[in-house]
């Protein structure tokens, strides 16, 4: 099975909703390796490591996010590295 490694980033309202805890559930619940965390320009960035399948799946979830979140747009880029698990990392 081929993995890839994307980089992700939601723009909208999506810091101080509660987005960055529930995109690790999200990514953990898909079998996903990687992180997620804040961004001072108020985006969330995700690197998230699997297969395109798992991906896809996790930007969908991205596009949406929890109910109080209002997503305006997701990028997708290539990402680097691989990653055991899933966790959340402070903002930068």
């Amino acid at each position: 099975m081929n993995k890839a490694t994307w980089r992700l980033v939601a723009h909208g309202r999506v810091q101080g909703v509660g987005y960055r805890a529930a995109c690790a559930d999200a990514a953990d619940d898909l079998g996903l390796g990687g992180w997620v965390r804040n961004r001072a320009d108020g985006t969330v960035e995700v690197m998230a490591h699997g297969t395109v399948r798992q991906l896809e799946a996790l930007q969908a979830w991205m596009e949406t996010g929890p109910p109080a979140a209002q997503v305006t747009f997701v990028e997708v880029g290539r990402g680097d590295g691989e990653f055991a698990g899933f966790e959340l990392r402070p903002t930068v």
